[in-house]
Parts: structure tokens; sequence; C-alpha cells
């Protein structure tokens, strides 16, 4: 599908390398941007609306810490999660560190987990290694309950190209540990000599159908700018990229020995950007400072079309955007349209005195998307939603399944998401299964749940505490039964 968007943008490069990081401009040259191989006519228009900001500054460190910029922002459940660029003169060693808050809001405040106290420290130098001293420009996605953190390190104040990226691993999200050996996972090219000293850095991270995305920003690549602008983009199955690296080159992704390969295409003229996958216009999203303020620039999945124009969210900034995403680095579904809103925000710096900081919430949507047309995406984009069947049902997506269930208050308990009406557009989608009311409950010995339904398979319930009161809506009897009884029944998928 080909998308146009009704509203203002700038093209323009980005301003500034972020504070302790300074350009030297050289003059000429102009960077080889990746190009679209295929231009494409605008057949749907979308309307830029509900443009908002925050009434504030929605994160700040405590009163020794000089700046506050380049936040990766993550919505999981009810919370908010912020992870930024600061310095904490309690943390050692002296430099650049990354610090953590949640919030239940976009418009803050961030603070500690426990939301009493102040932004916590969660990473900083190693003392040793290529980022010894300085921890900085996060990008956080989870990917089978593990939190990876990828991040630009350095030795010394010294940079001569010492700029790094390096990853580190939770479970949490607070506790950190480094991966790869503690060795960086991507350095700079040195395609091209330049002025520019800065290097490699300002990395961001998206999981899309099992591969690791990883966009940067590197000076020295051979398609950088005068100045050293550029994004670039490698992906594998890897997420420390050790293996199986592929490379985004002008005829799109090609296989390189290393993450060290030849840089070839930059996606956008700009220094510290960000990355998205948008589900719903079945894009990605790179956002970048210009005088417009946020731009977002989409390209295809294969990174060959730009689908539609750039948009841009307006307000004053000074470095480092961060896009509100999912775990996977996805764009966030709007509850009450999801196959037909996109909601897009970012935390971004404000000031700059002497270094970026007075980080705000900005943000807009982009209505008029038709993101369920397709069967196969519908069923993605609606997972974990309920909404009324053309039977005077309701209708289930999980899992990638629709489940046609007889009694609304069952589906509004399994499901994360209550749509009023059907989405628009949304095609005959195949019914999976159908749970009527009654449909007995059966628990495994080893206190595993799961619901017969119509088609005679056993449908877990991942949820225990869901089991009693589904019973009770449901009119469903629960009964313990054998190993062997359990087994016997094949299995169709899970319930929420």
């Amino acid at each position: 599908m080909t998308l146009a968007v009704l509203s203002g943008c700038d093209d323009g490069s980005s301003e500034a390398l972020p504070a302790q990081s300074p350009a030297s401009p050289l003059h000429g040259q102009q960077p080889r941007q990746h190009p679209a191989q295929q231009q494409v006519e605008p057949k749907l228009k979308l309307r830029a609306v509900n443009h908002r900001q925050s009434p504030g500054v929605v994160a700040a460190g405590w009163a020794d810490a000089p700046y506050n910029y380049g936040p990766t922002v993550m919505v999981e459940g009810d919370r908010k999660r912020m992870w930024w660029c600061s310095q904490y003169g309690a943390a050692k060693p002296a430099g650049d560190d990354i610090l953590y808050g949640e919030a239940r809001t976009l418009d803050g405040p961030f603070r500690d987990a426990s939301g009493t106290q102040g932004p916590k420290a969660v990473f900083s130098g190693s003392r040793r290694g290529f980022d010894a001293k300085h921890t900085c420009d996060p990008s956080v996605i989870k990917v089978d309950g593990v939190y990876y953190l990828y991040y630009t390190g350095a030795r010394n104040d010294d940079h001569n190209f010492g700029n790094a990226i390096g990853v580190a691993t939770s479970r949490d999200g607070i506790t950190w540990r480094r991966a790869n050996g503690g060795k960086p996972i991507v350095t700079p090219s040195h395609g091209r000599k330049r002025d520019n000293a800065y290097g490699v850095g300002q990395p961001s991270a998206v999981y899309l159908d099992g591969w690791f995305y990883l966009m940067f920003t590197d000076t020295t690549a051979e398609a950088a700018g005068w100045n050293g602008a550029g994004q670039f983009l490698l992906r594998s199955r890897d997420p420390r990229f050790n293996s199986g690296v592929e490379a985004l080159a002008p005829t799109g992704f090609k296989p390189v020995p290393n993450t060290a390969a030849p840089r070839e295409s930059s996606l956008v003229d700009a220094f510290s950007a960000d990355l998205m996958w948008v589900d719903v216009l079945d894009a990605f999203a790179i956002a970048h400072q210009t005088k417009a303020g946020t731009t977002l620039t989409f390209w295809d999945r294969h990174f060959t079309v730009n689908p539609f124009p750039p948009v841009s969210i307006r307000g004053p900034w000074r470095e480092g955007p961060g896009l509100v995403r999912t775990a996977h680095g996805h764009a966030p579904l709007s509850e009450d349209d999801p196959c037909g809103t996109v909601p897009l925000d970012v935390i971004r710096a404000t000031q700059n005195s002497e270094a970026p900081t007075d980080m705000r919430h900005f943000g807009m949507d982009l209505e008029g998307a038709r993101g369920c047309q397709d069967p196969q995406r519908a069923l993605r984009i609606l997972d974990g939603y309920t909404f009324p069947s053309p039977e005077r049902t309701m209708d289930l997506v999980t899992n990638g399944k629709l489940i046609r269930v007889d009694r609304r208050s069952v589906a509004e308990v399994l499901a994360r998401h209550v749509l009023e009406e059907r989405p628009a557009d949304l095609p005959e989608l195949p019914v999976a299964a159908r749970l009527r009311a009654g449909a007995p409950i059966l628990q495994s010995p080893d206190n595993k749940a799961g619901m017969l339904l119509e088609d005679k398979r056993l449908w877990l319930v991942p949820d225990q505490r869901l089991v009693s009161k589904l019973a009770q809506l449901n009119g469903s009897k629960s009964r313990t039964v054998s190993d062997n009884a359990w087994s016997a029944h094949p299995h169709g998928g899970s319930l929420g």
C-alpha cells in the first residue's frame, strides 16, 4: 500500500553532534543517501492531528547532572520506562552515565522504580576497555525476556575516532551485564578520513521477524556527509552481531564478513537518530532533528522505497530524539483505533546552555491508515484485542489467531484491549475456534490450565488467576485430569 501525509516537514540535515562530540565540518562532499528504487504514487492520505506536548520537563538528573539527553523510551504494560545519557558526580568512574527512570505517563516525572526518588544511574564506564570512561546514547529493546542495551562507549575524552558501540544484557532493565566479553560490536569503518573525529555510536535497535536491526552514526563511513552525518544499518539474527551480519547497500541488504564492512548507503543525513517499526503502516520510521523539529522519514520493509513523505513533530529540540516504542522497538498501537491511527510520540532535550538538557514530551497522531486490510497483518496488529463479531458475539485475537467468544464478559477478561466497534475495513478473518458458554476447563497435575473449545482442542490459559473467574463468567466446570488425559487433547494455542 502506498501512502501520503498531510503535514509540514523539513528534510534539512541535523545541526549538531552531542555537546561532548563537536563536529568539525568539511566543505564539498555531500552524503550518498540510500536510493529509493521505486517512485510510488500516493493513494492514501493521512492526517496529522492531536498535536501534544508535556506542560514541563519530564525527566532530569540530580543537581550535579549537567545534562540529560538521548533517551530511549519503552512502553511496557502500564509503565513508561526511559534510559538516557547524563552524568552523576557520585557514579564512578567520572564520565557519561546511563540513567533510568519510569513513570505512569509520558508527561512524567520519570523517577526510580519506587517512584519516590530521582532517576538512578544504572550503567557507567567499565574503568577499562573501549568504554572505560563514557557510556551514552542508549537504545533498549526486550526479546524473549532479555533486555538488550546498545550504547556508545569511549575510553577517554580524546575521541580520535575512539567511540564504538557495545551491548549489555539484563533481566530487569536495571541491573546490566556487559556482553560480547566487554568488547565493542561495531567500530569505526575508516572508509574516509574527516576532521570529525567522533567515530561510530548513537545506536538504535529494532527487533523484527527474527532480525536485530542496528542503525548508527559513523563519521568515518564512505557514504557519510561532508560533516560526518549519516545513518547506517546492519542486521543479524544474533543480538551481538558476531555472525550472519548483513549491511544495507544501494541494492539492498547483503551479507558482510563482519560489522566493520564498508558503509555504502546512508538512510538519512543526520546525527543521533532513532529507528522504529510501524506495524500499522508496514514501514520503518527514522526520527531525526531538523529545523522543523523531529522529522520522521519512512522506509518500506526492505529499505528500497519511501512509502510516503516525511512528517514532523514540531517544537524546540536540542539533540537526540527518543521515539516512544514497544519492547521490540515497534510503534505502540492506538487503544481506540489500532488499525487506522498511528500515535507518534517522542521525548527529547529542549535546552542547550552548555549541553543538551530539559527533556520534554512531544507527539501527534496520524489518522487515516488502513492497517488491517491485509488479513495476516490484521491478526498481528489486533493481537490482544476483542471486538464485536458479525454474529452478535465477540471476536478475540490471541497469538495470531481469531477466537469467536459467545460471552462478552469472557472475551473482556481474556483481552488486553476492548473495542466497542469492529475495526473499519477489516476483512473476513478465519475463525480458529469457538469458545461456547459452558466450555469445560481442564487442569493438569502440574498446575497448567486450558479450555476445551468447540474444535475439541485444548487452548491454554497461561494466567492461573483467571481460571476461577472464567469458570464463573462462562458457566464452565473446572476439573483436574491426569497427565495422560491432559496430553491426549491436541493443543490449539493460547488464550491470552
